[in-house]
């Protein structure tokens, strides 16, 4: 049986259109290009790196509501990451010209789906995944779901499922984990809770991009190394 898809939205009452509109307007086309503006550098930067891995971070609307679309990896697979919640990604093929053509294979072959490259917004900032390497997230808009015909995987996806904006950015589902190395302070991480799957690691990390990105001012960031900024 192939893994089903699932949508979360934070309960609410039923609301106008009109009271609806600005959080409908997170992926309008005015957004859309001044979030490509704001990613046009470090793409043109890192599209000429070769990067040792990357994701696609999956923006969508379900029912009109704006989303991010995650995957929940098989618990059959080898390796760290079994089991965890994830984006559609993976390691750099000798094939791949570049980060967002990794991205946009691993989607095809995890979830079935072939992504236009004019769908993709941009790259945003790499980070290191718990083995130390680098993951570059590609942040693209699917479109709404219901017209997407998704064929997962079942050998690399268990469940595919989605949070919606409006679950994201209330206090009540993000968290955070500080952690420490050898009794100090080290470094704290985002967690995203009470949806289908908890969502954390680089995952949580690279949602919490995508929101700073999208929705400015609307969220508080929770990532924090000492050190950085």
């Amino acid at each position: 049986m192939l893994p089903t898809l699932r949508h979360f939205c934070h309960s609410r009452p039923h609301a106008s259109i009109a009271s609806m509109g600005p959080v409908r307007r997170y992926l309008s086309w005015e957004n859309e290009q001044r979030c490509r503006g704001q990613l046009e550098a470090s793409t043109n930067r890192y599209r000429q790196e070769a990067a040792p891995a990357a994701v696609l971070v999956p923006l969508c609307s379900v029912a009109g509501d704006p989303a991010i679309l995650y995957t929940l990896r098989s618990s059959t697979l080898t390796g760290v990451h079994k089991g965890s919640v994830s984006f559609p990604g993976g390691k750099r093929d000798s094939s791949d010209r570049d980060p967002i053509a990794t991205a946009l294979r691993e989607t095809q072959e995890e979830l079935g789906l072939r992504v236009e490259e004019d769908c993709v917004w941009g790259i945003m900032m790499p980070m290191p995944d718990k083995t130390k390497m680098m993951v570059m997230p590609v942040l693209a808009n699917l479109g709404p779901l219901e017209r997407l015909t998704l064929k997962p995987n079942p050998q690399e996806v268990e469940a595919v499922f989605t949070l919606s904006f409006r679950h994201l950015l209330q206090e009540e589902n993000q968290g955070y984990t500080n952690f420490c190395h050898k009794g100090t302070y080290s470094y704290t991480l985002p967690v995203f809770l009470h949806g289908p799957h908890r969502v954390w690691g680089l995952t949580a990390i690279f949602t919490e991009l995508t929101l700073e990105l999208l929705v400015p001012g609307a969220y508080r960031r929770r990532t924090h190394v000492v050190g950085r900024r």
